[in-house]
Formats: structure tokens, C-alpha cells, sequence
């Protein structure tokens, strides 16, 4: 088995540097497909796999051995503008993408973990017709990110767990409009933290944060030499598990994203210091709450179901083409099967439902119909 898993291990690296998704604003909640049947609840406090090193570095110490996790999400997203005339433009700037993700967990001893987990935890992808209604104001948006982020994991007593993880993450841009296109990158360094409160034996809570990064994008702008500064927000995420009963699972989440940071991004000329174009998305900092379930239907199967609330960091007022986001309601449903010793399969879908969004972003005077079709599927294995 441990062979088997380090044949695998490099060419699941190497996948979650390909594809697209995004969640409210361009957060992507979906680093695990495990979580995904419950809506993402207890996201910090569940510590059932080893993609906890990316949700709580503390619930590492959650699990013995050597822990293994890999899987992908598929985003189906659409976003189609209607102008205030009902005439629709620009196509579908929705796309279509994998997310895929791979953990690692070792437990060092019974007090010291340490793992190593490969993410992309903020991602966005629109693209409009050539030539639309608001082609001036945005045509190809695309943020991307890759995080590689080891981590450790101290078990001070039986009631209290303490995590900590660095991020090393790239970010790739590309911003097109109908007169100039501005791509770019850079590699940054941030840190998530968390702790996990064993209450009872059937009774967890989990308190997490990821830091904001902060980027010095170096590329060009219609054949110039230009930058721009980033800072990718902060989350914070308090989490909840309980064990209801020898069948149900109950979990609850509530996070905090500080999306102000992405207020507006200034493009500037490299040489002069010249301010070549204010890309705006107008972004506030948004919230987040999510309940879940579980019910264990036999020794080996287990059934999941979920809703969330996703407070968008747009709004009507200052909504712009290149996020055409809105407050989302998830619904969730997910199964888990283990088979063999110590392998278990999760999968799980969500339909996230968004009202229709208005926007009045120059010429792009309208609404947006949006929404999207979330799949996912996870391996987990301890040895």
C-alpha cells in the first residue's frame, strides 16, 4: 500500500497545477471533496482525512499513522448577462473546471504531527464574447493560485491540539478588455494557524485562520513592462462536530473572509511609476455560515447532506463585470463508503442557486442569471 501511494502521490502533484474554479468572490472553499456533502460544515473541527492540513493544521493530531487524501472537485459555473433591455450579451462568462487537491499527514510521535498539503484556494475565471456590451470594462478575467503548504501539529493535552503551516503561493493573472490585456505572476509567502478543543469525546471545535498574502505581480500591458500589488485576503473559521448519536453527525461553520484588502488593484508602468489602469472590484469583507449531517447507515456507508449561506464581498451597487458574484445558497448532498482496512471513498454534489445579480458597470447596464453545479470525489487511506 505505501508503495502503491508514493507511485501515485507525484502525478496528483503535478494535476493540481491544472484547472479552474472559484466560490463566493473567487475563494475556493473546495480543497477536499470529503467536505462537500455537508456544504463545508465543520470544515475546521471534522479532522477526518488529512486534508485537514489545509481547513485546521491542529486536527492532524486527529489521526495516527501515515494519512494519504487526494481527490477533485468539477465546477460547472455559469454567469449570463441580460441588459436592462432584455437583450442578451457577452455568451456564457461562466466556465467549466477541475479542482483537484492532494494531503499528506505523519504522525511523529503521539504528542507531534507534521503534514504537507498542494491547494488552490482562490481562483476566478470569466469570459465574455469579443466584442459584448461591456467589453471595455472586462472580456477574459483569470486569477490563479497554487499553494504548497507543510505544516505541523502539537497535541498539548487530551481536551487542546495547536497547528501551524506556512504558504509558499503562486498567483497567476490575465485581464483583457477591448483596448489592453495585462498579464502577470509572483510567489508569496503566508501562514494558517488553528486549534481544536476536544469538549467530549463526541464533541469537537475548531478555530482556524488562513493569512492574507500580499503579491508584487511583475508582467506586461499591451507589450509594456508593468506591476501591480495584490493582497489576497485573510480567513478565519469557527467550526463545530458534534456526535449526535450512534448513527447522526451534526456540524456547524461560521467564517470570516477580510475580502476589503481587494478593493482595487492599480497597474502601473514599471519604469515610471505611471498608473496605467485601476482594474476595480469594488470587494467587501463577507461571512459565511453553514450547517450539516450525517447519518451512518451501516458500518461501512455513511449519508451526507448540507446547506450554507455565502455572502457575496459585491453588491449591487459596486458589482463589476470582472466578478459578477452575488450571495449564494448551497445545497448539499454526499455519501462516504469505507472499504478494505483503511480506505474511504467521499463523494458528494451541490447545487449552489444565486439570485439574479444587477449591475451597472458602464456600458454593461443589467442583470446577471447565475449559478453553478459542484461534483467532487476523494480517496483517503491510513496505514
Amino acid at each position: 500500500m505505501i508503495k502503491t501511494t508514493m507511485r501515485t502521490l507525484p502525478a496528483l502533484m503535478l494535476l493540481a497545477f491544472s484547472g479552474l474554479a472559484s466560490a463566493a468572490g473567487f475563494q475556493s472553499l473546495e480543497q477536499n471533496a470529503s467536505g462537500l456533502g455537508v456544504a463545508y460544515a465543520g470544515s475546521a473541527a471534522i479532522a477526518d482525512n488529512a486534508s485537514t492540513v489545509f481547513y485546521n493544521p491542529a486536527g492532524m493530531t486527529q489521526l495516527g499513522g501515515f494519512h494519504f487524501s487526494a481527490g477533485v472537485v468539477g465546477v460547472s459555473e455559469s454567469h449570463k448577462f441580460r441588459s436592462v433591455a432584455g437583450v442578451s450579451s457577452g455568451g456564457d462568462a461562466g466556465e467549466s473546471a477541475m479542482l483537484p487537491n492532494a494531503y499528506l499527514t505523519w504522525q511523529i510521535n503521539p504528542r507531534l504531527s507534521a503534514g504537507l498539503g498542494i491547494s488552490r484556494p482562490f481562483q476566478m475565471a470569466t469570459d465574455y464574447n469579443a466584442g459584448w456590451t461591456g467589453a471595455a470594462e472586462g472580456i477574459e478575467s483569470e486569477i490563479s493560485t497554487v499553494n504548497i503548504n507543510p505544516a505541523v501539529a502539537y497535541k498539548v493535552n487530551d481536551k487542546l491540539a495547536l497547528g501551524f503551516g506556512l504558504n509558499y503561493q503562486t498567483m497567476d493573472v490575465r485581464l483583457t478588455d477591448s483596448t489592453a490585456s495585462f498579464k502577470a505572476d509572483d510567489g508569496a509567502v503566508g501562514w494558517n494557524v488553528g486549534a481544536l478543543f476536544t469538549l467530549s469525546p463526541a464533541m469537537r471545535v475548531g478555530v482556524a485562520y488562513r493569512s492574507g498574502i500580499d503579491y508584487k505581480l511583475e508582467g506586461r500591458r499591451n507589450g509594456v513592462a508593468a506591476k501591480a500589488d495584490v493582497e489576497l485576503p485573510g480567513v478565519f473559521t469557527l467550526s463545530v462536530w458534534q456526535q449526535v448519536s450512534d448513527r447522526w453527525e451534526a456540524m456547524g461553520d461560521l467564517s470570516y473572509t477580510r475580502w476589503s484588502s481587494v478593493d482595487r488593484v492599480a497597474v502601473v508602468n514599471r519604469a515610471t511609476g505611471a498608473v496605467l489602469a485601476n482594474e476595480v472590484f469594488n470587494a467587501d469583507n463577507a461571512w459565511r455560515i453553514a450547517w450539516g449531517a450525517a447519518y451512518k447507515m451501516s458500518d461501512t456507508s455513511k449519508f451526507k447532506f448540507g446547506v450554507a449561506y455565502d455572502r457575496s464581498p459585491v453588491s449591487d451597487s459596486n458589482r463589476s463585470v470582472r466578478l459578477p458574484d452575488n450571495d449564494r445558497l448551497w445545497l448539499s448532498l454526499g455519501g462516504q463508503w469505507k472499504f478494505g482496512r483503511a480506505s474511504v471513498i467521499d463523494a458528494g454534489y451541490a447545487y449552489r442557486y444565486m439570485r439574479d445579480a444587477k449591475i451597472a458597470d458602464g456600458a454593461a447596464v443589467g442583470k446577471y442569471e447565475s449559478g453553478a453545479h459542484v461534483v467532487g470525489v476523494q480517496y483517503s487511506v491510513g496505514f
